[in-house]
Parts: structure tokens; sequence; C-alpha cells
């Protein structure tokens, strides 16, 4: 009997420390940090593809009693925000807000104007040779473009004032880095308050564009040979100079 007890203590505390790990991990995951991935250009050269993130989500509060307990901020003019996308919710977006509540906004030739002083956002890029009326001097509300939402057309026909958009209570305006290869606000809306996850905090891993299209297996698809792939190229992969960088 003794020597069956300390068969079982033996297993206990490794398997206690296991389910405590799993369970921080669960928590932190959950309320505290998430991992997202870079899919598009829009946040060039912020926010590059193959970039992963590490998302603090308890930046801005919960919405709760613990917003007037603990130092959260709300969000601000320049924070690149994390959120749901509004038109599809299972999707998740990563812009700069560039609007907050009660701002008067409007593009001219690509400069944002807040409140009547432009914005000094050294950040942007430019990729097009070309002026398109909708999208570098916004609001425009005489010709709809394509990619324009339908609903957001009419909202934003209700808010413009003196040529400027006018932002709403617990909305925000959004715009990637890259101007001019950015699905953002100009062409779908506000994003809600309840839609932010969090703020970007670092770049915990970068990897070389092109190096997501790993070279299929004989059965395409399997995700194992993919994870295998990975792991014995990754110093090849990996942007070195990226990786761990944090996210301003």
């Amino acid at each position: 009997m003794y020597v069956v007890y300390q068969a079982r203590g033996a297993w206990a505390s490794p398997l206690q420390l296991l389910l405590t790990t799993v369970v921080i991990a669960i928590f932190v995951i959950t309320f505290i940090v998430q991992a997202f991935q870079i899919p598009s250009e829009s946040m060039e050269n912020t926010l590059l593809i193959g970039d992963y993130l590490l998302v603090d989500k308890l930046r801005y509060g919960t919405g709760g009693v613990w917003d007037h307990l603990m130092p959260y901020r709300r969000v601000q003019r320049g924070d690149i925000v994390v959120f749901h996308y509004p038109v599809n919710p299972a999707e998740h977006f990563v812009k700069r807000v560039v609007g907050v509540p009660g701002d008067h906004l409007r593009l001219l030739n690509h400069q944002v104007y807040v409140n009547g002083t432009a914005l000094q956002e050294s950040y942007t890029r430019y990729s097009s040779p070309l002026h398109e009326a909708f999208r570098d001097d916004f609001p425009k509300i005489d010709v709809p473009v394509p990619g324009l939402d339908g609903s957001w057309w009419l909202e934003m026909k209700k808010l413009v004032e003196d040529g400027q958009l006018i932002v709403p209570e617990g909305e925000y305006f959004v715009l990637g880095d890259n101007r001019d290869e950015s699905l953002d606000s100009r062409y779908w809306g506000f994003v809600p308050r309840a839609n932010i996850v969090g703020r970007p905090l670092l770049i915990y891993w970068s990897v070389k564009k092109g190096a997501d299209d790993l070279p299929l297996s004989p059965t395409a698809g399997d995700k194992l040979f993919h994870f295998a792939y990975a792991l014995t190229h990754v110093f090849q992969m990996t942007r070195w100079n990226r990786t761990f960088r944090v996210v301003n």
C-alpha cells in the first residue's frame, strides 16, 4: 500500500503543474493577450504580411466596473487597434484610429484633417500614382465607388457637414497606414467601441513574404506536413529584424 501511495504522489505533482499551466494559459489567452496574423498589405510598412502579433486585450478595459479601478485608458487617435470587422464580425481587422467620437474629419489630397488641423503621420505609405477622388479627398457623397458598402453610403450622407465627417459617440474612424491599398472606414464605416478587441503589443514572429506558400505534400493541404516544413525551415523563413519588435 505504501508503494502504491508513493507512486500516486509522484504522478500528482507533475499532473497538477500541467493542469495549472493549462489553466493559466487559457486565462491569459482568453482575457489578457491574443495572437493574430497579418494577412494583407493594408498596414504596410508598419505591419507586414506574415507578421504575427500579440494583442493586449486589457488595454482599453472591459466596459465594466473594473474600468474605474484599473489603469485602463480610452482609445486614442493614433492607436493601432485590432477589432471585429463591422460588416462581418467573425473577421478581425487591424487599422489605425484617426477619428474619435466628436471629431470632424476630412481628407484633402491624402492629407488627413481633424477638427481643422492637419495630422502629422510619418507612418503612412502611398503606393498608387493615381488620384482617386473618393479615396484621397474623403468624404465624397456625390458619387459612389466600387467596394463601397451601401448602408454606409446612406449613413455617411447624414453625417457630413461643411465637407467634414462627424464621428458619432461610441464610434471610431480607422484607416490603414498603406492608404492606397486599405479597405477601411472610408468604404464601410465606423468601428463601434464594442468591436475593439485590443491593441497590438509586439510582433512575436515574422515570416518572409511568400513563406506561407509552403510546398504541398503528396496529400495537398496536409497541415502536419506544413508544420514540419515550417519547423525545419524556421531560420530561413523568419524575418529576424522584425521578430519581438514593439508595435507603435
